[in-house]
């Protein structure tokens, strides 16, 4: 991870996602807890999470607009966008006006998925494709480190100033981004010119994905997964309640235990794609979560703290691998397109899942689905990891040497020595030659 840190260029796009994913971490909680304020309702401010999720149905339109695009300027203006798209907030008053932030949360959304879209080929430019893996692991690795404080930091500074000041340093950090990123020194080629008509424009993102054969496979297992992973976010409150007997505050606990499990993962993720490959560390992410599920099956808290640790772990080992897996496998020109179509089929299952745990676990006891899916996931990363062939491991990239010494002149005429005895070749034997 270092040898990608050393890079003036990627510092700076550091530096600048820094304040982005700063405000990106601090806002959705926030804006849930603005729609309790204003209604009083658990489910209007659940639905808050939903308006955010609902836009990747348009992640197809999104990626084709990201292509149409050079990354850097749009990056810069989709930032900057996301910044205004905000100050809807500043009219935010009473019960009446929670459609706003419905809004800003629906805007917001599809922001998201244009920002994400728009690094991955950023990155792509950016960053040599033997360092994409390390690039992608210090990103997740500050995302990972943002998630231990950034939700509860919202959601004080909300209690603290109220939503208006809130917003307004979430608009700094885009700002900021946008700032910083217009800084680069970026050399892109224009886009190319649309060669289909638009509805097969629209499609080639999910075409690639379906015909490159590790891409095929990563998604239909990590998908299978998903559809079994957000149970889970219903199912630590009945860990929490009917296993520890504890109150629900102590799920802030585990979860910040589960922060630290994805530090670690965010530092180890580039070594493991480069030991058994993309597929391969995405395999590993999958595999290790069921583990974790099961151990939640039984509500001790020593084993429950390793659980976490065991899942906070797995999730940068397979946001990794599967990043990179992209990045590598995409023509430049379709990168947009393919990143928001996999956001979509990744998150579309989650967003799912989350709400039928919500529904299972009033009907079954939560050690029975936290088995269910422990056993799935178990099967899915297995099956991922039969596939790992598909992507090779990455040796790790070499250290450049030194450029040969240029040619001496041709010698114009040929002036005759005197013949001296040649000296013994093993009088002067270099060490080690």
């Amino acid at each position: 991870m270092r040898a990608v840190l050393r890079r003036p260029d990627f510092r700076l796009l550091f530096v600048a996602l820094l304040a982005s994913m700063a405000a990106e971490s601090m806002l959705p909680l926030a804006l849930a807890i603005w729609v309790k304020d204003l209604t009083g309702s658990d489910g209007l401010a659940g639905a808050t999470i939903f308006a955010i999720i609902a836009p990747m149905a348009l992640a197809p339109l999104v990626g084709w607009v990201v292509d149409r695009y050079r990354r850097q300027p749009f990056f810069v203006a989709a930032n900057l966008g996301t910044a205004v798209l905000l100050t809807p907030l500043f009219a935010v008053r009473d019960r009446a006006d929670v459609w706003i932030v419905y809004l800003v949360a629906a805007c917001y959304g599809l922001s998201y998925l244009a920002l994400h879209a728009t690094l991955s080929g950023l990155l792509r430019q950016l960053v040599p494709g033997a360092l994409l893996a390390d690039a992608n692991g210090a990103l997740q690795t500050v995302r990972q480190g943002l998630r231990l404080g950034g939700p509860l930091a919202g959601a004080a500074l909300y209690a603290a100033v109220g939503g208006w000041l809130l917003t307004s340093l979430a608009m700094t950090g885009f700002v900021v981004a946008a700032a910083v990123v217009g800084l680069l020194r970026v050399t892109e080629h224009p886009p190319a010119t649309a060669t289909l008509r638009w509805p097969a424009e629209l499609g080639a993102g999910l075409r690639h994905l379906t015909r490159e054969a590790a891409l095929r496979r990563a998604l239909l297992g990590y998908g299978l997964g998903s559809l079994v992973m957000g149970f889970t976010e219903s199912l630590i409150f009945a860990y929490v309640d009917q296993g520890l007997r504890r109150d629900a505050a102590f799920v802030g606990v585990l979860i910040t235990v589960q922060g630290v499990g994805g530090l670690v993962g965010g530092l180890i993720s580039p070594t493991v794609v480069r030991r058994v490959g993309e597929l391969g560390s995405l395999a590993t992410g999958v595999a290790l979560f069921g583990p974790a599920a099961l151990a939640l099956a039984w509500p001790d808290l020593r084993l429950g703290v390793l659980a976490l640790l065991l899942a906070g772990l797995s999730l940068p080992l397979t946001v990794v691998g599967l990043t990179t897996l992209i990045q590598r496998r995409t023509p430049p020109g379709l990168l947009g397109r393919v990143t928001a179509a996999s956001e979509a089929l990744v998150s579309g299952p989650q967003a799912v899942s989350i709400g039928a745990g919500a529904l299972l676990v009033g009907v079954f006891d939560y050690r029975l689905l936290f088995a269910l899916v422990g056993v799935v996931t178990t099967l899915a990363g297995l099956w991922l990891w039969q596939g790992r062939r598909l992507t090779p491991p990455n040796p790790p990239t070499p250290i450049p040497t030194a450029p040969p010494a240029p040619p001496g002149p041709t010698p114009v005429a040929h002036i005759p020595v005197p013949r001296r005895p040649l000296p013994d070749p093993t009088a002067h034997r270099m060490p080690g030659r």
